[in-house]
């Protein structure tokens, strides 16, 4: 995976110039920036171990119309900042080259959050959304090629209506982003 992005630092906004300039689903991306909390004293110790490293980047490519972005990506963002890894955000549509470099199942699915070395060398990504939310998705594409057949709108709507079940009405979910975090950091 070692793609080179360092070109696309500084080219990106900082979080809280985002989410200042977001003009669609605000409320709720601050409400779910606040709602965070760390679930436990381990997943915190990890984020906060990483404050010793100057050597990662983080760039999410993201929009505010986008409701995975809107639930995730504030753990993200808490999870960067707490870890001391400087973070920025590129609006997806201003990036389609490097969008369309990382599609999920071959379509345009955000957030994508990109950690990568000082000189922009990808480590590693994640997203857009944990895997267990994810699985209904990954199921519906691969039982549903044939997106001209009659009941594939119905069956595109089940998915989506799991996926949000998945999530929940709380933030529970947060903690499942926070471990694939983790995972995926723990590599690098």
């Amino acid at each position: 995976m070692s793609q080179q992005i360092g070109h696309k630092w500084g080219q990106g906004i900082a979080p809280l110039k985002f989410k200042e300039e977001m003009t669609k689903n605000k409320d709720a991306f601050a409400s779910w920036y606040d709602k965070f909390e760390w679930p436990d004293a381990e997943l915190q110790e990890f984020f906060e171990s990483l404050n010793n490293r100057d050597d990662l980047r983080c760039l999410i490519l993201a929009a505010d119309w986008c409701g995975d972005v809107v639930r995730n990506v504030p753990v993200v963002l808490r999870a960067t900042e707490t870890a001391g890894i400087p973070t920025q955000i590129l609006i997806m549509e201003e990036h389609l080259d490097l969008m369309d470099q990382h599609l999920t199942m071959g379509g345009r699915s955000i957030p994508v959050v990109f950690f990568t070395d000082t000189g922009g060398v990808i480590l590693e990504k994640w997203g857009p959304r944990p895997s267990y939310i994810q699985e209904p998705m990954v199921a519906f594409k691969r039982d549903n090629p044939d997106r001209e057949a009659p009941d594939y709108q119905e069956k595109l709507s089940a998915a989506r209506q799991e996926i949000m079940r998945r999530y929940g009405e709380d933030a529970a979910y947060q903690t499942l982003v926070l471990q694939e975090l983790r995972d995926v950091l723990a590599k690098v």
